[in-house]
């Protein structure tokens, strides 16, 4: 490894470079709308609607006003509620299983694949009960979920899937299907952080079926067809045209930002071993033949040492954060289903040993060095 420099910034995430790159056209668009004074549902829009179902594959697009709200409609398109179960993971950001109850629901949770994260499909058939009403995978840090074996035991079942792909916009799975594509209805989230990102809340929800489509299109203005007659009960949910502009300047860019995290992702990964940490890092497993697109580069640790860690790297000027110090099934809201800690050993193991390291496209050679010696520095005791 070449040499580094003695101190380096190096953020988590640094949304400054690709917004200056890209800020005259971000300027042109969001000046289209203002001049079209359609500032809610206007035709960019729709513009960007065609052109993600498109990109993931789907027939349908349907923009809302968050991740967390596309979470719900899709719940809500399927009817899930009181008495319903949802089977889910409890090892990610805590919209999944808010989403669920927030419908009347139960959030069931299946324990997780220690490789890469996401809900063990042999778990999730033991969840399966008869109120059972839907299985949410989640398709953490930018890989896909095992769906090929979660699809076989719900499809025997008759019980719809809804993937939770709000980090993994462009993520293929080891079949060449895309996220969002694969499962009855898909969720995006374009929080700022993403690796395609608004300038504010948006989100969306993907599907190949038709009245599906049509009722998220009504669930998201208040349930109703239009303006003063209402269907059913929805909730506003509308997508914001700058919004759309935005993410439509950007969505030209995200194949290639993707491919640029994912060369950022190999260097971590060979460093690391250049550096001899092997026996004390345990980098990111890729599935073969999966199209993982590294929404985080999360590390697993020693438990006992990782918090040291977190503060190493922080007083070397190393962002870092930990997704997620508590599994949702100890969060104090669902005290009510009833769980203890040792209920998911592999979701608390991974909440106490994982940390993200900086990932993002425009991340330097030089960054990821200092990165990786900084670590090595710390390991070297």
């Amino acid at each position: 490894m070449a040499e580094t420099k003695t101190s380096l910034n190096v953020p988590l995430l640094d949304l400054k470079q690709q917004h200056e790159s890209l800020r005259e056209e971000l300027r042109e668009a969001v000046g289209r709308v203002l001049d079209s004074q359609q500032f809610i549902l206007g035709r960019e829009v729709s513009l960007l609607e065609e052109e993600l179902a498109s990109y993931t594959r789907a027939r349908h697009a349907v923009g809302c006003g968050s991740g967390s709200d596309a979470l719900l409609l899709a719940l809500l398109a399927l009817d899930v509620g009181r008495g319903d179960e949802v089977v889910t993971t409890p090892f990610t950001f805590f919209a999944t299983a808010g989403a669920i109850a927030r419908t009347g629901a139960r959030p069931v949770f299946a324990d997780i694949e220690p490789r890469t994260y996401n809900i063990d499909p042999a778990r999730v058939e033991a969840a399966l009960t008869e109120r059972t009403r839907a299985v949410m995978p989640v398709h953490l840090y930018g890989q896909c979920a095992e769906m090929d074996a979660i699809m076989r035991w719900t499809e025997a079942r008759g019980l719809p899937v809804i993937e939770d792909a709000a980090q993994a916009i462009g993520a293929d799975d080891v079949d060449g299907r895309r996220a969002g594509s694969i499962g009855v209805l898909g969720c995006f989230s374009f929080y700022p952080t993403k690796n395609l990102g608004a300038a504010g809340e948006a989100g969306l929800v993907t599907t190949n079926n038709d009245a599906l489509a049509e009722r998220l299109r009504r669930l998201r203005v208040h349930g109703g067809a239009t303006e003063y007659h209402h269907e059913e009960v929805g909730f506003n949910s509308r997508l914001d045209t700058i919004q759309a502009a935005v993410l439509r300047v950007k969505l030209s860019h995200l194949d290639h930002w993707s491919d640029a995290r994912r060369e950022r992702a190999e260097n971590y990964t060979r460093m690391l071993s250049e550096a001899g940490l092997e026996g004390a890092v345990t980098p990111p497993y890729v599935r073969t033949g999966a199209r993982h697109i590294f929404h985080q580069y999360v590390i697993r640790v020693e438990a006992a040492r990782r918090d040291a860690l977190v503060e190493h790297l922080k007083s070397n000027g190393v962002g870092t954060k930990i997704y997620y110090p508590v599994p949702l099934h100890l969060q104090p809201c669902f005290a009510y289903l009833g769980h203890k800690e040792g209920d998911f050993p592999e979701s608390e193991r991974a909440a106490r040993e994982t940390l993200a390291l900086p990932m993002y496209p425009e991340l330097t050679n030089e960054q990821q060095e200092y990165v990786v010696e900084t670590l090595r520095r710390f390991f070297a005791g």
